[in-house]
Parts: C-alpha cells; sequence; structure tokens
C-alpha cells in the first residue's frame, strides 16, 4: 500500500485491499460459473462474506442439517478399492465434538492392513498407473474431482460432524478449496516439460522426472478433505500410488473421498485409507521398506518420529508440515486499523485457531495498542460460539476432550505467569456435551511467557507490544517456529525489509493468509522439513531426477 495514500482514499484503498487478500491446513455443489469464481483461493474477508452468505442461503445448509440424520458413514478401510474391515475384526469409535456422542465405529487397522495397502499400492503402481500419460492422469483426475463437487454437501456435513467445524467454512471454503487443488493439479500434471541440456555436440543429456513410487501420507484432523488433496493432488499428477493415514479422530472424509477416487475411474490400490491410530498404522507405514516417501501434517513431536523411522529402514523421503507460532506485526505506520483488526481476528479465531499458520501473537506498536486492541474486542463478539451445524456459528468445537484440556492449561498458565485475560477464557456450552471454547484475548503478555511460546491451537490470542522496527522483528523471530507471519504498515520499503527479515515459509504484507494453491507452503524450523504442499513445487518432491546421458559419437 502507498505511503501517500491519504484520508477517506487511503480507507478505501486499504478496505478494497483487504477484500482482495489471500488467506488456508474443509458444500454445496454448485453451478459451473459460480464454482469457477468461488473455487479462487479465499481471503479472510471473502471467507467472512461466505459465512453471512451460508447463513442466507438456507437451502444448501438446511440440506446439510437432514444429512447428518441420514448419511450413510463408511467405516472399513479401503486397501485396493475394496471396503475391508481390520484384519483383527476390531473397531474404535469416532465421535462427534459438539456432543460427545458416538458417531460410527471405524476399522482399527494394524501392522497387518499397513502390509496389505503397501502391497496394493505397489501393485498399482507397476500396473498401468505410473505408465498413464500425464493428460491421461489429468482426465481421471478431473472426473475425481467433478464427482467430489456433486458429492460436496455430503463431504461438507460429515466434516462438520466429525470435526466440529462449522457447516458454513466447511461447506463454502474446505470443499472448495479441496475441488479446486485437484483440479489444479490435475491441469498441471501435462504441463511439466523435462529438460536437455547445453552437453555439446554428439551428446544428448536429458534430465527426467520419474515418480518415486509408493507414498505413505499421514493426515491431520483439522483440515481432513482439504489437506488429503494437498497431498493426493502432486501425488496423483506425478504418477504415484499411496496410502493414506487419516487421523483417528476424522477418519470418514478420507474413506469417502477414495471411495469416490475409485467411481471416477481412478484404479484399483492407487489410494489406499488405512484407519486407525498412530503405533499401529502410523510408525509402520513410517517404517515400512517398501514406502518411498511420507508426506506428513501434524504435530513437531510426531514428525520427529517419522525422521527416526525412516532413519532406521530404508531412508525414504519425509516431508513435514508442523506447527507453528505465528507473528501478525503491527508496525507504527499502519493504516486502517478497522481492517486490520478483521484480518486479526480471522487469523486467531477461524476453524477454532486449530490452524498451524493461525497468527496467535499480536505484535503491535505499542502507539497503536489500545485502539487497535478495541477494535479487535469489538469485532471478537461476531465471532459466537456454537453448534457447527448452525449457519450462525463462527467458531465449532475443540477437537477432543484432551485438546480442549490443553488448551485450557495454556490458558491458564497466562493467569498464573501475569498476563491480563481481557477477553474470554471459559470454556463454554457445557451443557451440550460438547467441547467448546469462548474467543480468549491476553494484554501484556511478554515473548518469554508461555503463552508467546507454546501452539496453543485455540482461539487464544497474546498481545505483545514494541517501540521499534528492529524490536518488531526480534520478537517475530524469538520462536523455534517458522511457519507464517504477516506485517501490517504503510511504508513499501518497510514491507519488504520485514518480510525478508522475518523467518516463516510464507510471509504476507498487509492481509492474513497463506497465498493461493500456485504457491508453495511450508515452514522453517520446527514447522517443517523437507517439502513444501501446493504450487509446482509439490510435484518436484513426488518424482525422482534421472539423467539420461548418451554418446551418440
Amino acid at each position: 500500500m502507498s505511503a501517500k495514500t491519504t484520508g477517506t482514499a487511503k480507507k478505501a484503498a486499504a478496505k478494497k485491499a483487504a477484500k482482495k487478500t489471500p488467506a488456508k491446513k474443509r458444500a454445496t455443489a454448485k453451478p459451473a460459473t459460480a464454482q469457477k469464481a468461488a473455487a479462487k483461493r479465499k481471503t479472510p474477508a471473502k471467507k467472512t462474506q461466505a459465512r453471512k452468505a451460508a447463513a442466507k442461503k438456507a437451502a444448501p445448509v438446511s440440506a446439510a442439517t437432514k444429512l447428518a440424520t441420514s448419511l450413510h458413514l463408511p467405516t472399513n478401510a479401503i486397501i485396493g478399492g475394496r471396503s475391508v474391515p481390520a484384519a483383527s475384526g476390531k473397531t474404535f469409535t469416532t465421535v462427534n465434538p459438539a456432543t460427545g456422542e458416538p458417531l460410527a465405529e471405524i476399522a482399527d487397522c494394524g501392522s497387518i492392513d499397513v502390509e496389505r495397502a503397501v502391497a496394493a499400492a505397489r501393485s498399482a503402481f507397476h500396473g498401468p498407473w505410473s505408465r498413464f500419460t500425464p493428460g491421461e492422469r489429468k482426465k481421471l483426475m478431473l472426473r475425481f474431482a467433478t464427482l467430489i463437487e456433486a458429492h460436496a454437501t455430503e463431504l461438507a456435513t460429515i466434516e462438520t460432524l466429525e470435526g466440529g467445524k462449522p457447516i458454513a467454512d466447511t461447506a463454502n471454503i474446505d470443499l472448495v478449496e479441496t475441488i479446486d487443488t485437484i483440479r489444479w493439479h490435475a491441469e498441471a500434471a501435462d504441463k511439466i516439460n523435462d529438460q536437455l541440456t547445453p552437453s555439446g555436440m554428439g551428446i544428448v543429456s536429458m534430465v527426467v522426472r520419474e515418480p518415486i513410487g509408493v507414498v505413505g501420507v499421514v493426515l491431520p484432523w483439522n483440515f481432513p478433505l482439504l489437506m488429503a488433496a494437498w497431498k493426493l493432488g502432486p501425488i496423483l499428477a506425478t504418477g504415484n500410488t499411496c496410502v493414506l493415514k487419516p487421523a483417528e479422530q476424522t477418519s470418514i472424509t478420507t474413506l469417502r473421498l477414495a471411495e469416490l477416487a475409485t467411481e471416477a475411474g481412478i484404479p484399483d490400490g492407487v489410494i489406499n485409507v488405512v484407519t486407525g491410530f498412530g503405533p499401529a498404522v502410523g510408525e509402520p507405514l513410517g517404517r515400512h521398506r517398501d514406502v518411498d516417501a511420507v508426506a506428513f501434517t501434524g504435530s513437531t513431536e510426531t514428525g520427529r518420529r517419522f525422521l527416526n523411522y525412516s532413519a532406521e529402514s530404508n531412508l525414504k523421503r519425509v516431508l513435514l508440515e508442523c506447527g507453528g507460532k505465528n507473528p501478525f506485526v503491527v508496525m507504527h505506520d499502519a493504516d486502517d486499523l478497522d481492517s486490520i483488526a478483521e484480518h486479526a481476528v480471522n487469523a486467531i479465531y477461524w476453524n477454532g485457531g486449530q490452524n498451524c499458520s493461525s497468527n496467535s501473537r499480536l505484535i503491535v506498536h505499542s502507539s497503536l495498542k489500545d485502539e487497535l486492541l478495541d477494535l479487535i474486542l469489538e469485532k471478537s463478539r461476531e465471532w459466537t460460539v456454537g453448534d457447527p451445524l448452525d449457519p450462525e456459528t463462527r467458531i465449532g468445537a475443540m477437537i477432543e476432550p484432551e485438546h480442549l484440556e490443553k488448551v485450557l492449561d495454556n490458558i491458564n498458565s497466562g493467569h498464573v505467569e501475569g498476563a491480563d485475560c481481557v477477553l474470554g477464557g471459559n470454556q463454554v456450552r457445557m451443557d451440550s456435551g460438547g467441547y467448546f471454547i469462548e474467543p480468549t484475548i491476553f494484554d501484556n503478555v511478554t515473548p518469554q511467557m508461555r503463552l508467546a511460546r507454546e501452539e496453543i491451537f485455540g482461539p487464544v490470542l497474546s498481545v505483545i507490544t514494541f517501540d521499534q522496527p528492529e524490536e518488531a522483528i526480534q520478537i517475530a523471530n524469538d520462536t523455534a517456529y517458522g511457519l507464517a507471519a504477516s506485517v501490517f504498515t504503510s511504508d513499501l520499503r518497510t514491507a519488504h525489509l520485514a518480510a525478508r527479515a522475518i523467518r516463516a515459509g510464507t510471509v504476507t504484507v498487509n492481509s492474513y493468509g497463506e497465498g493461493d494453491v500456485s504457491t508453495p507452503f511450508g515452514g522453517f524450523g520446527l514447522s517443517g522439513f523437507g517439502g513444501r504442499d501446493k504450487s509446482l513445487h509439490a510435484h518436484d518432491q513426488y518424482t525422482e531426477l534421472k539423467t539420461i546421458w548418451i554418446d551418440l559419437q
């Protein structure tokens, strides 16, 4: 934003910019023209508009509410294109976090099931899939995306039931982006060229990409569908097969996705889903010597384990997208505080703060803090906590009781360490049987406090002040994580210098977000290792480079 913009024009420009700002890691089918427009990456402002639109459109949400009581929920593993129970016959209960009530009994798989799934994936890889032309894979992936779109209301409803996410978000953000991601990578499949090198007369030197093989995919519970799409898009486009392990809290949409892939004509064994818990499924998958790569999104602690599994087995490629403690930096010359406040509440409350790119540290110049905090407190009232199936709900449930207690324990640490709780801080809607926390803000937080250092993964904002720009950068970088950051300033020079100085995989300026499907997403430090989701860069990590040197002399 230009520093020369002043007065009313400046406010208008800032608001216009906010509406264009990109935003992150899940719907009713839309007409083709509407879908094309909706499929663009939504900004926080657009996400707010989408929620309001969902509230006004009674038909889609009403349909989802009715579906919630009549859905057929897939519960078996998907191996080699078939729905099969766990080899042990065991099941576990998946629970609706908004009510605490059981939803379904899911196959409780183990190492035998992992063996079968990896064998199916290897067989499919050596079958037609890896030998399909990129154009042939593209056609099947586009058909897959169309089927997801046709079942969007069903998938959004399941995602809301099992994950506690507001239906307005799952229907109008997660599903739209899931479909867009599969389509984008499908279209990229036949548009990436290999290379010839300038090695001189009499030599043909080619650098070609080949699919890496069988990929183990370990998914998080906060964005089950969207994270599956982020992985599946480049994995399928480059000719690989895979074994997916969904989070045990949110297995059902991944199972349904695999069913739709089979219906789309993707060969049996290309996408396998093995449900269950980390020690029984995740570890055998990570240690399997016939798995060529593992793509993981989740906690840093679990990510470390997959590095160990690789080192202790076949040195498979490991791609990690882990946690974050992301800064939201407001410089002294930032303008249109109302727009900044809107970005700030989106950054911390969207998905209930259960988002690895959530900006949970508000680092604001001391001269602006009081005014900005007042605006944030005012806008926080719009973020209603409620039944996730209600279109008016802005914040749904925490995923499970253990996570609820973790967030509450972090809130308690703020009280103990002397921060000032100026909003919320309590568990709410306890009569529902679900796991809800109200929007919470702590003022007068110092960088040494636990609130400012640990990833809370809840709707908890810490406010930290600074006086000099260099201090702001130092505070922003005072973390072991480095996933995302946002900087607000009206000075172009400050914007460039701050964006370069902050150690994070994605830095947005005058916005909160993660870019769009064409930009890579991943982090520095404890936030990630060895890979990026989204963009053409994601294709590279699921391929092997091969040099072919031909001496024509």
